[in-house]
């Protein structure tokens, strides 16, 4: 190979390449040594792992259909947003048991997700990576979608499927580490080229990967490039960031003295903080109509907020603390939720601090918590309850949601990606009757502006019930502020008691009819409104409230 030192790069010509070519880069290092052959970091396509050559990508570009998708799919501030998360491997296998093609989960993940009424697919990492047990988040081929379900004009005919069907497309996107494999950016030229030299700052100790240099401008370049080419070749309608803490604080998971300081004697790391800016931003300023989301577990303030005036210019970030508050309640005994009423209701104190996603992710199904249905407390048919009623509470709640695989007929083993999900269980009553409740949750988002519109916006919630603790009792109204579409009201029962008369107050009188009760088979009915001053208003609804269940009801026009 020659350098080209004007433009800084290395080329090669071969004649007679053809797409489909196998190729690896035969480095010598500096100390004058040949180094292990490398797979192309900008690689467009992938050998089928275990092997680990690049493969030259056919450079035709693909026929898209869904022009009118693309036009239309800005303004998703004041859209539903409800994302049904997939690892593509094991959402369902053949007759053989190996995972479907992208072709075959066209034909089958699309229509399934289309009859829940989700708005997006979210798809765990699928760019290419040695280690099938990482679940795609150790990836070495950033630019090149897995080999594992088909190559990239697959890939791009699944999105194209999705678009037609009216679904979004999210793929997670890893920048926070990469592994050790020897084919890949390790010590890539003999140095560290991609990482830091100093295992202080270059070494991740829970994941034994390595971390990329951000303040290096052709490693940023390297990782903006990457995720601009999800997006403008394949389509894609939002990436989702992992790891974001891991990226800003240098001390993250590590004891002191492990670490080093910024240059100022902090622990944020800069160089990533300026790197996410300006991916974010970049990616902001050419496709405005994308969503950007953060995996961040911490507090740092300002993920959503404009990177010009201080935030990391996200979109939307996961909300872990409401899901580790409500998930912890919800494991309880109802005997004992009364004590921890809060951890259903602190996270409305800063519900609208950021734009968030509620997330019900991969993570609360594995190594040993046991799947959703499972977490929660009773026999079969009380978890079942307190499952449809925390669903219908958190579809209610401000924040998208999102909703792992499974999750929506109640799969009662925890998530393995080495096998499909459980479609026997699926098909068979309670199960069948959760699928349908998510599904009709779905469509009363789409249906309802005040559980969509305003997001971010404080006016869009009021609290009607929030500190009825020994009663286990939480209701509030959600509003469309700006639209002035109908008010709505939930009202969620955490206790296996069924609660008589009870008082709730609304603000207007007439009557409201129940559009949702997750205790019954049948949606439907009417209240009327009682001249009762409570929770601020003059009039109230006495209900009667199921155990373990969600209301939505509404005024009548």
């Amino acid at each position: 190979m020659r350098l080209r030192h004007a433009a800084g790069v290395w080329e090669i010509f071969i004649p007679r390449v053809a797409a489909g070519a196998l190729y690896k880069y035969e480095i010598t290092g500096p100390d004058g040594a040949r180094l292990p052959h490398k797979a192309d970091p900008c690689a467009r396509q992938c050998e089928l792992p275990p092997s680990t050559a690049s493969r030259v990508a056919d450079a035709h570009p693909f026929t898209w259909h869904d022009q009118a998708w693309m036009a239309a799919r800005g303004g998703w501030e004041r859209k539903p947003l409800s994302i049904y998360e997939v690892h593509a491997g094991s959402w369902r296998r053949d007759a053989q048991g190996l995972s479907l093609d992208w072709d075959a989960l066209g034909d089958q993940l699309v229509p399934h997700v289309q009859a829940l009424g989700f708005t997006h697919i979210e798809l765990l990492p699928v760019s290419e990576h040695p280690f099938g047990g990482s679940w795609g988040y150790q990836p070495l081929g950033i630019y090149a979608p897995t080999a594992r379900h088909g190559d990239p004009a697959a890939f791009a005919r699944f999105v194209d499927r999705c678009h037609g069907a009216g679904i979004g497309v999210i793929v997670d996107w890893v920048s926070a580490h990469f592994p050790t494999d020897v084919h890949g950016l390790q010590r890539f030229d003999g140095t560290a080229l991609y990482e830091h030299e100093d295992p202080r700052e270059g070494f991740h100790r829970d994941w034994h990967t390595l971390i990329y240099n951000y303040g290096r401008n052709e490693v940023s370049a390297f990782l903006v490039g990457s995720a601009l080419e999800w997006i403008e070749r394949f389509h894609i309608d939002g990436l989702r960031v992992d790891a974001v803490a891991s990226m800003l604080y240098r001390d993250y998971s590590r004891p002191e003295g492990e670490w080093v300081p910024n240059e100022h004697g902090g622990r944020e790391n800069l160089q990533a903080i300026a790197f996410l800016r300006r991916m974010n931003a970049e990616i902001r300023r050419r496709f405005p109509d994308v969503m950007l989301m953060a995996e961040e577990s911490t507090a740092w303030p300002g993920v959503t907020a404009p990177a010009e005036h201080g935030g990391l210019g996200f979109t939307h970030k996961w909300n872990m603390g409401w899901m580790h508050d409500t998930l912890q309640h919800m494991g309880r005994d109802p005997v004992h939720r009364g004590w921890h009423h809060s951890e259903m209701t602190f996270g409305l104190v800063y519900a609208f601090a950021e734009r968030f996603v509620l997330p019900l992710s991969h993570d609360e199904v594995v190594h040993g918590k046991g799947s959703l249905l499972r977490r929660m407390p009773g026999d079969e048919w009380q978890r079942f309850a307190n499952l449809r009623a925390y669903l219908a509470l958190m579809w209610a709640h401000p924040g998208a949601k999102l909703l792992f695989m499974g999750g929506e007929f109640g799969q009662l083993a925890e998530w393995n990606h080495d096998a499909q999900l459980d479609w026997e269980e699926a098909r068979r009553p309670p199960n069948d009757g959760l699928a349908r409740l998510v599904g009709d949750l779905n469509r009363m988002l789409r249906a309802q502006p005040a559980l969509h519109a305003a997001e971010q916006d404080e006016r869009s919630f009021d609290w009607s019930v929030a500190d009825d603790s020994r009663n286990n009792v939480v209701a509030f109204l959600r509003h469309d502020p700006e639209g002035g579409a109908p008010s709505l009201l939930a009202v969620t029962n955490l206790t296996p008691t069924v609660h008589h008369g009870y008082a709730v107050g609304v603000p207007s009188a007439g009557a409201w009819r129940e559009l949702l009760n997750t205790d019954s088979a049948h949606y439907g009915g009417l209240l009327q409104t009682v001249p009762r001053p409570m929770h601020g208003h003059a009039q109230s609804l006495l209900l009667t409230l199921p155990p373990l269940a969600t209301l939505y009801l509404q005024a009548e026009a």
